[in-house]
């Protein structure tokens, strides 16, 4: 059975542990697709076109990942792709209770199509978007939680 998975997120920006997800999930499954949101609930820094950009150049060398952004609902881009999992990374106890009711919504919504939890290797599990563009714009140096790419493009975003 061919297992396709869409990993969803703002991915603003990208990180190394939205990376070390993609990258064990490529083993996992036969195709891994990384869905950049546009979330009304968020006013992110970088705009759709310039999270997909990130994303893409950070996962190019994975030959069966495709990225590509998407507004609405989650669960109706993934019967559009013909995704089977959703996968969804977790990084502490506090991001459980969110995501297990996201996955208990989507599956009232589609049954047929199951919510994954992956978390990150050890060295990511404290890292997020939200403190590396925290520490970008203080003028930290965040070289070790993203790709170089996306360490230049945070630099001249927030210069």
């Amino acid at each position: 059975m061919s297992i396709t998975a869409i990993y969803p997120g703002t991915f603003d920006p990208i990180t190394n542990g939205h990376i070390d997800l993609v990258v064990r999930a490529s083993k996992l499954f036969e195709r891994v697709m990384v869905a950049v949101a546009i979330n009304p609930g968020k006013e992110p820094t970088f705009s759709l076109d310039e999270r997909v950009a990130l994303a893409k150049e950070t996962l190019s060398h994975l030959d069966n990942v495709d990225v590509w952004g998407f507004e609405g609902l989650l669960i109706d881009v993934a019967k559009q792709h013909n995704a089977n999992v959703i996968l969804r990374g977790l990084r502490a106890v506090s991001d459980f209770e969110h995501e297990f009711q996201l996955a208990g919504m989507n599956r009232k919504m589609q049954a047929d199509i199951e919510t994954m939890f992956l978390t990150p290797a050890e060295q990511f599990t404290y890292i997020s978007s939200s403190l590396v563009r925290e520490i970008a714009a203080l003028g930290g140096d965040v070289s070790e939680f993203v790709a170089p790419c996306v360490m230049d493009a945070l630099r001249s975003k927030l210069a």
